[in-house]
């Protein structure tokens, strides 16, 4: 390459062009900046130690002179009800904005690249005898939005609005600290970067920002209210801005950046152009820098622009992605924090810490161990019996008369293999071990409560007596072999019902043999694939619900602990729920009120057969992934509907609702919503959706996103994965059948030995 174009004069385009100029020396690299040298609309900047690590590697002369400007810290302080409760060992570094840019502009002049500043970049034809245009504008890209066709940004305004000011002021730890007001909850961010000056973001909802009348403050009117609101964690020191000469509000949205694409032709987004982390991370910096350094690491050693750019984004992509996700989940909490205000501080700053889903339980441990000893004391005094503290997963949980000996719980997982709606040796060997296994409690599979409630010839199905005879027959099992408890998962697949096994063609209709489906409405799942569903009227509620009943009365019979009324994932309660599902126009359908109604006289009629000391679940997608679906506040309402009826808990789960969804997977991708639920209706929750670790658990309990975790798949590949993490943590107090006594302590040395090697390297 002869030529390389940098637009953007921010970190993201001046790393890329230092390295740029190192990787191909006889390049000519250049920047181009719509601004002064000088200029720079943030305080401070934050790298943790990994990144300053990655920078070392990259270049180890601008690697030095940001070390020699750092201000570093471990600690991290949450002011939250008038306590102060501080967490260590977070290993972080804040560096002047200002100062960042001057260091990385010398070592760009030092290697001989060009730089050019007031120069305005509308896009990227004006550098077209470039080889490579390296779009570093941020996140308000004007050469983004000109080829935005190709590009295809998704950008969301975010539901916050932040000031970005400076301080003279000293803190000794990040600090979180936390006021409410008539209107609502502020929160400040605020570091050290400097000997003399601190970054300090005040942030708060919009509809706050708005009463209070900020929307209508100048710079100088929302810096007195700030200085006054914050004034405890301020001392005497006034609040600075650099951004006195802008005209009407500082006040800024969150813009959240997605790309579909990275590059067109030889032109590549990287930083805030091609995607956005939420401040509260203090990783959009961390991401355009380490963007720069994948960039020249695939374009410099590809055979040509466009196949480097092409490894470039695929690598990139999926690093920036995870970022992002955390990003998100910390964004969502900064932006909900009303509901964890009922929160005790300890457990608020847990919560706070660990929002993001990527910091869990262990890793808090091993930066501060005292902190989790705080946290685990604090919820072992809140469970009766409890004496000594221990792994949150390992914490009692009770329903009723239901007490579970932990918080782990076997996720239902159709298998397809029963005969006639039976249940035989199979699902007496699977949830047999799975209940041997350790965990608190066992879901059964969706049992169908007639023939033609089945998703598919092979469900199971509990609609007369040798159904329940079989059934019988595990729940003996598990209650004279274990400690668990067992939940019978009942429910009616509605028009998603008469369709193949889960291994064959899922969703689509049997080949031969398919029965009449009920629908709320006459909508198929798959249109022009799926059967068309009748619709219901009086008669075939009536009749479902009767089936509903007596599938519950044939339970109790069974001997099951819990049930679970089915009422998610597309199937024909939750069909009601949905308004992308439910177009009905009498009292049935329309407002979540009448969408609600069949589901709760279901939900009426079984609480009043189940016997009363035994809990009963629901089990709630609370959100349909497509546009249209349930909104946070209809799911808020049915979920305080369920509980009014005599939902003990909600089972929360999302999707499926229609074949268009389009989720957004992850670790832990639905505890949000069990979060939500959980804290904004008051309902204790059972989360789900890719946990598959035991410190996902323990992370989920401790913070208060979840009273229950369901764990699926991991529990198809090794029934004993609670008694496995026990061992793994040293909990010596879980359950093992006996005859397996000689593999617990077996595990157990292999946890201490591997514990021993971890603590000498």
């Amino acid at each position: 390459m002869k030529r390389i174009v940098c637009m953007g004069g921010g970190p993201a385009g001046l790393y890329s062009a230092i390295l740029f100029k190192k990787a191909l020396p006889d390049a000519d690299v250049e920047i181009f900046e719509r601004n002064r040298p000088d200029d720079t609309f943030g305080w401070g900047v934050v790298f943790s130690d990994k990144t300053m690590g990655n920078f070392l590697e990259a270049d180890a002369p601008s690697h030095a002179r940001i070390t020699e400007e750092f201000y570093h810290w471990d600690d991290i302080d949450v002011h939250f009800k008038g306590q102060t409760i501080r967490s260590g060992g977070h290993g972080f570094a804040g560096i002047s904005r200002r100062t960042l840019l001057n260091i990385l502009q010398k070592r760009a002049a030092s290697l001989g690249v060009k730089q050019t500043f007031q120069h305005e970049l509308d896009d990227t034809l004006q550098f077209g005898d470039a080889d490579l245009v390296v779009i570093a504008e941020g996140a308000n890209s004007k050469a983004r939005g000109r080829q935005a066709e190709k590009f295809g940004p998704d950008i969301q305004v975010r539901k916050c609005r932040y000031i970005w000011l400076g301080t003279t002021q000293k803190f000794s730890a990040f600090t979180f600290a936390f006021e409410k007001t008539e209107f609502g909850w502020f929160q400040i961010h605020a570091y050290q970067f400097s000997k003399d000056l601190s970054t300090v973001i005040v942030e708060t909802r919009e509809e706050t920002w708005a009463a209070h009348g900020l929307d209508k403050a100048d710079v100088d009117q929302s810096i007195a209210f700030c200085e006054k609101l914050f004034a405890a964690y301020l001392g005497n020191a006034p609040l600075l801005s650099n951004a006195r000469h802008l005209r009407g509000s500082a006040w800024l949205n969150f813009n959240r950046v997605v790309c579909r694409h990275w590059y067109d032709g030889n032109c590549v987004l990287i930083g805030d152009a091609a995607h956005t982390a939420h401040f509260s991370i203090g990783s959009g910096t961390k991401l355009a820098m380490e963007d720069a350094i994948s960039l020249v690491r695939h374009v410099s050693h590809a055979k040509d622009v466009p196949s480097g750019l092409e490894s470039y984004q695929a690598e990139r992509s999926v690093d920036a992605l995870r970022l992002q996700n955390a990003a998100r989940n910390r964004m969502e909490w900064f932006e909900n924090v009303a509901r964890y205000e009922n929160m005790e501080p300890l457990q608020f700053a847990y919560s706070l810490l660990s929002g993001s889903q990527r910091i869990g339980h262990a890793n808090l441990k091993l930066r501060d161990a005292r902190f989790i000893d705080r946290i685990e004391s604090n919820l072992a005094a809140g469970c009766n019996g409890v004496a000594r503290p221990r792994p949150p997963m390992f914490l009692p949980f009770r329903l009723r008369d239901m007490q579970l000996a932990n918080r782990v719980v076997v996720s239902p997982m159709a298998q397809y293999r029963a005969q006639d709606g039976v249940p035989g040796d199979w699902h007496l060997v699977h949830y047999g071990a799975r209940a041997a296994g350790g965990a608190g409690l066992v879901f059964t599979e969706m049992t169908c409560t007639s023939a033609d409630a089945r998703i598919s010839p092979g469900c199971t199905g509990l609609w007369n007596e040798a159904q329940g005879a079989a059934w019988r027959r595990i729940v003996e099992f598990v209650h004279q072999e274990t400690p668990a408890r067992i939940c019978l998962q009942l429910g009616h697949a509605g028009r998603k019902g008469s369709t193949q096994l889960g291994w064959q063609e899922a969703d689509h209709p049997l080949a031969a043999g398919n029965w009449p489906l009920w629908a709320p409405s006459p909508l198929p799942y798959l249109p022009g694939i799926s059967q068309v569903p009748r619709e219901m009227g009086p008669a075939q509620m009536n009749a479902i619900k009767g089936d509903f009943v007596r599938a519950a009365e044939l339970g109790a019979a069974a001997g099951f602990d819990m049930l679970e009324l089915h009422m998610a994932h597309g199937y024909l309660l939750a069909s009601f729920l949905s308004p992308l599902t439910n177009v009905r126009a009498d009292e049935y359908g329309g407002s979540v009120q009448n969408r609600l109604r069949f589901p709760l006289e279901v939900l009426r009629a079984v609480r009043a057969t189940w016997p009363a000391a035994k809990p009963l679940s629901v089990r709630l997608s609370a959100c349909d992934w497509a546009e249209g679906g349930l909104s946070e506040s209809d799911v808020v309402h049915i979920a305080k509907a369920m509980a009014a009826e005599g939902a003990d808990i909600l089972d929360i789960s999302s999707g499926q609702t229609v074949s268009k969804q389009r989720p957004v997977y992850g670790r832990m991708w639905q505890t949000p919503l069990a979060d939500m639920v959980r804290n904004l209706a008051g309902v204790p929750t059972i989360a789900v959706g890719n946990i598959f670790e035991p410190d996902h658990v323990n992370s989920i309990i401790a913070a208060g996103r979840a009273d229950l975790c369901a764990i699926a798949r991991p529990h198809l590949a090794n029934p004993s994965w609670t008694l496995a993490a026990a061992a793994a943590q040293g909990y010596a107090e879980q359950w093992w059948p006996e005859p397996y006594l000689s593999a617990k302590s077996q595990l157990e040395r292999a946890a201490e030995r591997s514990a021993a090697a971890a603590g000498a390297v």
